[in-house]
C-alpha cells in the first residue's frame, strides 16, 4: 500500500505498480454486468425502487456472490447498473431462481416499468451470452453482433451460453411471454 500512498509528483517519477490476481482459486468465476436505462419519465421511478431492493438482496450476501460494484454508464438517459462476481454460473443461476430476484424478473417481464434491462456474462472456463430487453438502443455485444428474438434455445441464460445442465424451471414459461 505504500506505492499508492505516494505524493503525486513521487508517482510521475516512478515506475509504474503494475499488479495483477491470482486466479486459479477461482476456475468457475462468472462476471456479470447488468444495467437498467430509463427509456420515458415513468422508468425513472422504476429505477428509483430498484435500487435500495438491490442493495438489500446484495446486503444478504447471496451464496456464491464475491463481489458486487454499482456503476452509472449515463446521466442523460439515466442508466445505472453493476457488476458482480460469482464463485460459479450454478450459484448465480441459483440466485436468479429465487426470492427476491425470480419476483422482480417476472414483475418486469410484464411490465418493464418504462425501463430497459440488459446483462452480459462473461466465464472464466470460456464463454459468454446476453439479454437485451426493451433497451431500445444498441449496446454491448448487441452493437456488433446479430440479434435474435430471446426464443427456444436463446430464451435461458444457460442455454445461450451453451452451458451443460439442465435449466432450472423458468419464473416465467416461455409461452407467457410471446
Amino acid at each position: 500500500m505504500a506505492e499508492l500512498e505516494r505524493t503525486p509528483e513521487a508517482r510521475a517519477t516512478a515506475a509504474v505498480n503494475r499488479r495483477t490476481v491470482e486466479l486459479s482459486s477461482f476456475p468457475d468465476l462468472v462476471v456479470v454486468y447488468l444495467g437498467m436505462r430509463v427509456n420515458a419519465w415513468t422508468g425513472l421511478k422504476t429505477l428509483l425502487g430498484f435500487g435500495p431492493n438491490i442493495q438489500a438482496s446484495v446486503d444478504f450476501k447471496p451464496e456464491g456472490l464475491l463481489r458486487h460494484e454499482r456503476l452509472l454508464f449515463s446521466l442523460f438517459p439515466p442508466h445505472v447498473g453493476m457488476r458482480q462476481y460469482w464463485t460459479s454460473f450454478d450459484a448465480l443461476e441459483k440466485w436468479t431462481r429465487s426470492e427476491p430476484h425470480r419476483s422482480w424478473w417476472v414483475g418486469f417481464l410484464r411490465d418493464s416499468g418504462g425501463t430497459g434491462f440488459w446483462h452480459e456474462t462473461y466465464f472464466m472456463q470460456g464463454g459468454m451470452e446476453a439479454i437485451y430487453d426493451d433497451v431500445g438502443v444498441e449496446l454491448g455485444f448487441s452493437s456488433f453482433a446479430p440479434v435474435k428474438p430471446a426464443v427456444g434455445r436463446f430464451f435461458s441464460a444457460r442455454r445461450r451460453a451453451g452451458r451443460a445442465g439442465d435449466t432450472p424451471e423458468a419464473p416465467l414459461p416461455e409461452g407467457d411471454l410471446t
